[in-house]
C-alpha cells in the first residue's frame, strides 16, 4: 500500500516515513501544498496524510482541489490545529479523519487501517482480509494459509495486501508497481513478475487450489477458480 506524507516539519516527516516503512508501507513525502498536488496527480495513493499548515497552499486548499477533481483517495489531516471548528472545517472539506499533534503512532496506524478499510474494498470492515483459507491480518501483518503461518518480506506483504483488497479484479503490473514501490525505486522492468513468483511459491505451491492467476497480456488476479 502506498502513502503520501505531506508535512513541512522535516524531522517529523522523516520520523513518520521511517515508521510507516517499518510497517511495510511504500511512502513518498513532500513539504508543501503545490508539490503535493503534483505527487497526487502523478500517482494513485491508497491514503494521503496531510498537514494543514504547509507552505505554498495550505492543506485545506490541497484537499479542496483534489476533491474538486474527483479524486476520492482517503485523506487524514495531521495537524496542531485542535479547535472544534478546525476539525469541523477539515471534515467538511472532505477529509476522512483528523488527528491532532502530538499523537501516538499506534493511533495513527489504526486510523490509517480504518480509512483504507472504509475505502474501495469489497472486504468486510475488519482488520482481516480473507480468500478461501488465505488470511492476512493488517494489524499484525500475519499471513497464513490453511492455518499455517507464512513468512513474507515487506514487499511481498505489500503486494499481497493490495491484491487481497482487490481480489477478483485483474491488476496490471503497473498498478501493482505503483502501489508497492515509491519514487526512490530503481529496479528492473520485470520486478513485479519476480515478486509474484515469490508469492506463488509461498502461497500456492503447497496447495491444490491456486489463488494467484495470470491474465495473459494484462496482469494478475487473486481469486478462486473452479
Amino acid at each position: 500500500m502506498r502513502i503520501l506524507v505531506v508535512e513541512d516539519e522535516l524531522h517529523l516527516q522523516k520520523t513518520i516515513c521511517k515508521r510507516l516503512e517499518m510497517e511495510h508501507y511504500s511512502v513518498d513525502a513532500c513539504d508543501n501544498g503545490l508539490e503535493a498536488l503534483d505527487y497526487i496527480e502523478m500517482t494513485p495513493y491508497d491514503i494521503i496524510i496531510l498537514d494543514i499548515m504547509i507552505p505554498g497552499i495550505d492543506g485545506l486548499e490541497v484537499l479542496r482541489r483534489i476533491r474538486a477533481s474527483g479524486n476520492r483517495t482517503p485523506v487524514l489531516f495531521l495537524t496542531a490545529r485542535d479547535s472544534i471548528q478546525d476539525r469541523v472545517s477539515g471534515l467538511d472539506t472532505g477529509a476522512d479523519d483528523y488527528l491532532v499533534k502530538p499523537f501516538a503512532f499506534d493511533e495513527l496506524l489504526a486510523r490509517i487501517r480504518a480509512a483504507i478499510r472504509r475505502h474501495g474494498s469489497s472486504q468486510p470492515v475488519s482488520n482481516e482480509l480473507k480468500l478461501s483459507d488465505l488470511v492476512l491480518d493488517c494489524a499484525s501483518h500475519a499471513v497464513s494459509r490453511g492455518g499455517k503461518s507464512i513468512e513474507l518480506s515487506a514487499k511481498e506483504y505489500s503486494i499481497l495486501e493490495y491484491m487481497m483488497r482487490h481480489q477478483g479484479i485483474v491488476l496490471s503490473r503497473e498498478q501493482l508497481e505503483q502501489h508497492a514501490w515509491n519514487y526512490d525505486y530503481m529496479g528492473g522492468s520485470n520486478i513485479v513478475d519476480v515478486y509474484i513468483r515469490y508469492l506463488r511459491k509461498k502461497i500456492d505451491a503447497d496447495f491444490e487450489q491456486k489463488l494467484i492467476h495470470t491474465v495473459r497480456g494484462i496482469g494478475y488476479v487473486l481469486r478462486i477458480e473452479e
